[in-house]
């Protein structure tokens, strides 16, 4: 997040976003896409091909979508468990080494740098999730504005202006 001099609603995306974006290869086995988002301590990131075209988005709501379809391998005994974001699974093997492809969300909500504050605010709540990949001209991944980076946005304003409220 850049400055506080900018009126709230003109921040736009390039204000907004966190530039160190984790990628996921499409190929990527959901197994390591799993580790690799845990260890990032992040809840999703954008999928892309050998190009570093985002074709995606893997979230910790798809893999728990993909584990309540039943396409799960029985749960062992006697192994460590493996957490990963916001929810667990009883073990690392219980995900498979098919790849991220199969199971992202293909849909990705995008935009550019110039989006505005509101636009970004608005297009998570009609779709649904909690980040916004921002792309440039040729659909790589340059930042994500999530719903958090929203939130710092206006509790920032809020610590620098004082607005109280009600």
């Amino acid at each position: 997040m850049t400055t506080l001099e900018t009126p709230l609603l003109e921040l736009t995306a390039k204000d907004l976003m966190s530039q160190d974006v984790l990628l996921i290869p499409q190929h990527m086995s959901l197994r390591a896409a799993a580790h690799r988002l845990a260890q990032a301590r992040v809840g999703g990131a954008p999928v892309v091909d050998a190009e570093g075209r985002c074709v995606g988005v893997l979230s910790a709501a798809d893999l728990i979508h993909w584990v309540d379809r039943g396409e799960r391998a029985p749960a062992g005994r006697g192994e460590e468990a493996c957490v990963c974001c916001d929810w667990q699974l009883d073990r690392r093997d219980d995900i498979p080494e098919d790849e991220v492809s199969h199971c992202m969300t293909r849909d990705v909500v995008s935009a550019g740098t110039n989006a505005r504050l509101g636009e970004l605010a608005r297009w998570m709540r009609d779709a649904g999730v909690h980040r916004i990949v921002i792309l440039d001209e040729e659909r790589r991944p340059v930042g994500i504005v999530s719903s958090m980076d929203v939130l710092a946005a206006v509790a920032r304003l809020d610590a620098v202006w004082g607005i109280e409220g009600p």
